[in-house]
């Protein structure tokens, strides 16, 4: 593409339920940290939304190192979910995002049914949550610790339980980890969902030959980065095509065309995680690159690109 101007002016809106976003950029959960992170390096006031590190009832201490390392096009991480407990979330956090005019999105996570309604209400309450994203890959700890959103019913039982807690938007976060994600996506959708987002990560390993040992302490981890964008990308194309509820693409996008991608295939916003870290700029690249985009192709808004993939 050439050199980006972002002199002119077009309509970059999407809307995700209830909620309109001034682009279709957000910062994917675990990624970005609390946003506070940052600050310094991105212009939060021009990202679409900020969707913080997940969040429970309980502060997580996470899994013991190491818990990252890099492989061939991206990389694997066990962190195990850490973060600080809603309520520190709550008083700590949170009040440094209220400065700005984006959206802040929670993404929430448990190991019960109880966990998410509980913190779907305990977030209802609190000024400053424009939106709820539900981390369905976590273990039901009652089901002999079968992750949430490998079952339609299970997934569906949470939905439910979340959108009975709050008047926010509900989106759910699925797993990449099924048989058939549609049937996922339908299920969540009929329980409520305002909208869905994927994928997570892929499980994967890797094996340090030297030692035999596993590289993650972990030993499993998720699998994330430009090694998993075919797959998200065909799984956000099924899902868009499955489902009437807005899709959120996210698995590899670093750059303006891989976004591009996801927004022709049916998504009408996108996530963007791993890129964060080798390139922490990569969301200001890819909101600038749509918008010279959707400039040069003549179009009336961003929304025009959206599902526009001739099959």
């Amino acid at each position: 593409m050439d050199p980006i101007n972002t002199n002119h002016s077009v309509d970059m809106r999407v809307t995700i339920g209830d909620l309109q976003l001034g682009n279709p950029v957000m910062t994917a959960s675990g990624t970005f940290g609390y946003g506070r992170e940052f600050a310094s390096l991105v212009d939060l006031n021009r990202l679409g939304a900020i969707i913080v590190k997940g969040i429970s009832q309980e502060p997580r201490p996470g899994n013991p190192p190491p818990r990252i390392i890099e492989t061939a096009c991206g990389m694997l991480n066990a962190i195990g979910l850490e973060n600080v407990g809603v309520e520190r979330f709550i008083t700590d956090k949170l009040p440094y995002l209220q400065q700005f005019d984006t959206p802040v999105i929670v993404n929430v996570l448990g190991e019960s049914i109880d966990d998410y309604a509980n913190l779907a209400a305990r977030l209802e309450r609190v000024e400053g949550i424009a939106a709820v994203e539900v981390n369905i890959s976590c273990p039901n700890v009652r089901k002999g610790g079968v992750a949430f959103g490998t079952d339609a019913t299970m997934a569906a039982a949470v939905t439910s339980a979340v959108r009975q807690q709050t008047r926010l938007p509900v989106i759910v976060k699925l797993s990449p980890n099924v048989t058939d994600v549609c049937a996922i996506a339908r299920a969540v959708e009929d329980a409520g969902a305002d909208a869905v987002s994927l994928i997570n990560t892929l499980l994967g390993m890797s094996i340090d030959i030297k030692t035999r040992k596993p590289r993650l302490a972990n030993v499993v981890g998720g699998l994330s980065g430009p090694a998993i964008k075919p797959v998200a990308l065909r799984m956000v194309w099924q899902t868009a095509k499955a489902v009437a509820i807005p899709v959120i693409g996210i698995g590899g996008i670093g750059t303006t065309e891989d976004a591009l991608e996801f927004l022709m295939a049916g998504a009408t916003a996108v996530q963007v995680g791993t890129a964060n870290f080798y390139h922490p700029t990569s969301v200001m690249d890819i909101v600038d690159g749509l918008e010279q985009y959707v400039h040069e192709q003549g179009m009336a808004s961003v929304r025009a690109v959206i599902n526009s993939l001739q099959v």
